[in-house]
């Protein structure tokens, strides 16, 4: 008996590896797909791995052919990106509509791209010359998508720090900041005018790692915990996302738009950090994305707003080793560029090996599977 268990075993990893048997997630949760590395799979490899993973939205910070190429046939949702270096060249038409023909209508419609970011974190800086180029630039690769046909399937907008809000607590008093105004208010504009989205990137982290005397981590990690309530609605909050996540819904609203929904194109926790980073640990970068995924797949709203699921891209999905600043920001990674999960949150996926082909690799699993599968049969008979 012993020696048919054993044989079992190995014919259900060799069915695991030759891709019969797969582990399913099945949260739809999106995922960053940066590459400031060198030493990072190859995109046709990474393609098989968010497969094996069930993950079927991707956000780029570009729009790498290579990726998009790799990721042709399949049902990811990509959302592509134009650098802030771009926004100057994006306010004219001509440039505009090369740049969607060149880079996004070549990989279309074999690889899905369902949105195109138009900067990134543009009002955390202060170039207010860049600030004025982005409302234009949005609106003019809008226009290109709409003279080119795409503007249904391919939507715009920008994603933002929530260094945008002068308030953000209690969720129901959240503003943005007075400085900004003149730029947020004709951008919400547009966004309830094309019925995009508003992102914004936020990280409970970094308000434990610059106050872990006064910030409870059992509050940012999604941990059981007493909770805060809004004095204003009387709404209760378990978690600081949910919290951040309202505080810019009401941001919106103060600036009389309650019909643009709020995106959370970046979150996540380090899983390593230097010795000034307080809470950067495998552990606790586990608790908060497991207990994320969860929320996610029981298709949670915040408190104010319950029927609207949150929507999340978690970041990231490797380390990125060639990452300037502190040792965290190398450290995000749900996996290392191996493969390996960095932390187990129950994602384990399959990487196929650089030395085999992927379908070679399937050949040679199968007819070892039918050997193991016949002596199963004789062994155990």
């Amino acid at each position: 008996m012993a020696s048919c268990f054993i044989l079992f075993r190995l014919l259900f990893l060799l069915l695991f590896l030759s891709g019969s048997v797969v582990p399913i997630y099945s949260g739809g949760v999106g995922i960053n797909y940066g590459q400031i590395a060198n030493n990072l799979p190859s995109p046709s490899r990474v393609a098989l791995l968010l497969e094996s993973l069930n993950i079927t939205r991707v956000k780029l910070y570009d729009a790498d052919p290579n990726v998009l190429l790799a990721f042709s046939n399949s049902n990811v949702d990509f959302i592509v990106g134009l650098g802030n270096e771009y926004l100057q060249n994006m306010t004219d038409p001509i440039k505009a509509q090369n740049w969607i023909q060149q880079h996004l209508q070549t990989h279309l419609p074999q690889t899905k791209v369902t949105c195109i970011t138009v900067g990134n974190e543009v009002f955390n800086s202060n170039d207010t010359q860049l600030m004025s180029y982005l409302l234009p630039a949005m609106q003019t690769v809008y226009h290109a998508l709409v003279n080119l046909g795409l503007d249904k399937q391919v939507t715009v907008t920008s994603a933002h720090s929530l260094n945008i809000l002068a308030n953000s607590y209690p969720p129901s008093s959240g503003s943005f900041r007075q400085d900004l105004a003149e730029y947020i208010q004709p951008l919400l504009n547009f966004h309830s005018q094309i019925n995009s989205p508003f992102l914004i990137n936020a990280y409970p982290y970094f308000a434990y790692k610059y106050n872990p005397s006064e910030v409870s981590l059992d509050y940012v990690l999604f941990q059981p915990n007493q909770g805060l309530t809004d004095p204003n609605t009387n709404l209760k909050y378990d978690n600081m996302l949910y919290a951040q996540i309202d505080a810019v819904y009401s941001a919106i609203k103060a600036m009389g738009h309650t019909d643009i929904e709020v995106r959370v194109s970046e979150t996540g926790w380090p899983s390593k950090g230097d010795t000034d980073e307080a809470g950067a640990t495998p552990q606790n970068a586990g608790l908060y994305n497991g207990n994320l995924l969860q929320r996610i797949q029981e298709k949670q709203g915040t408190p104010a707003k319950p029927s609207v699921p949150v929507d999340v891209y978690v970041f990231a999905l490797f380390n990125e080793d060639l990452k300037p600043g502190p040792t965290s920001e190398r450290n995000y990674g749900l996996f290392y560029p191996d493969g390996t999960p960095v932390y187990n949150i129950g994602l384990q996926g399959y990487l196929p090996e650089l030395t085999y082909s992927s379908a070679s690799k399937i050949n040679v699993l199968s007819v070892l599977s039918v050997v193991i599968y016949v002596m199963v049969g004789l062994t155990c008979a």
